[in-house]
């Protein structure tokens, strides 16, 4: 199991490094990525999620803040028979940055890489 997961900004960040130990439990390989940063760097949420990473599950984990960039390496390096779960975004077709709301659809993204 490959899991690409985020955090959102202006939100709880006392459930970050909890949110991320989970997923991370519950996979071989977790990214850490951004999700609806908000006003918040997503370099800052993510170093919170990683934060609360044993050094074993750091060891298979990786950070990468571009979430098109996350899904892309997650979809990459699964192997036959791996399963990828990207986790956060749901039927959000967006990205929440700034007080702006970008297109930006998981779903979409994976389509594409797997017809490309």
């Amino acid at each position: 199991v490959i899991t690409v997961v985020g955090c959102g900004g202006n939100r709880d960040k006392g459930k970050r490094s909890q949110m991320a130990t989970i997923a991370a439990q519950n996979s071989d390989t977790v990214i850490l990525t951004s999700d609806n940063p908000r006003d918040e760097d997503p370099n800052a949420i993510i170093a919170e999620m990683a934060a609360g990473l044993s050094p074993d599950v750091k060891s298979r984990s990786l950070e990468i803040v571009d979430r098109k960039q996350a899904i892309k390496s997650a979809v990459m390096m699964a192997q036959q028979g791996d399963i990828v779960l990207i986790a956060g975004k749901g039927h959000e077709k967006y990205q929440e940055i700034k007080g702006e709301r970008l297109a930006f659809d998981d779903v979409q993204e994976v389509t594409h890489l797997l017809n490309s």
